[in-house]
């Protein structure tokens, strides 16, 4: 779904510019990837870690579930989608660095 797909959505969820719809077999994100205290990537509940670029592509096609697509700055990262509960938030998460 994209973000102008319904003008009537909640302003918590106006900030997407993408909401993939997640597949059967989607992982979710259970630690941020950190190099220099910024995120560079993502490790999944499979054991994989991602690029922040793979992480993007993964969850536009469905494979990354609890997470939209939106825009800083012209570039593009995952955000969680809201659900009133604040430990899966990315923010949230465990961070591993990078080797």
């Amino acid at each position: 779904m994209h973000k102008d797909d319904d003008d009537n959505q909640p302003l918590s969820m106006m900030a997407f510019k993408e909401i993939p719809e997640a597949n059967e077999n989607a992982e979710q994100i259970v630690a941020l990837v950190k190099s220099d205290g910024r995120v560079t990537g993502y490790q999944l509940s499979d054991g994989r870690m991602v690029t922040k670029e793979e992480g993007i592509a993964l969850a536009k096609n469905g494979g990354i579930e609890g997470v939209g697509v939106a825009t800083n700055k012209g570039g593009e990262y995952l955000k969680t989608l809201p659900d009133d509960h604040e430990g899966n938030n990315l923010s949230h998460l465990p961070s591993v660095t990078e080797d």
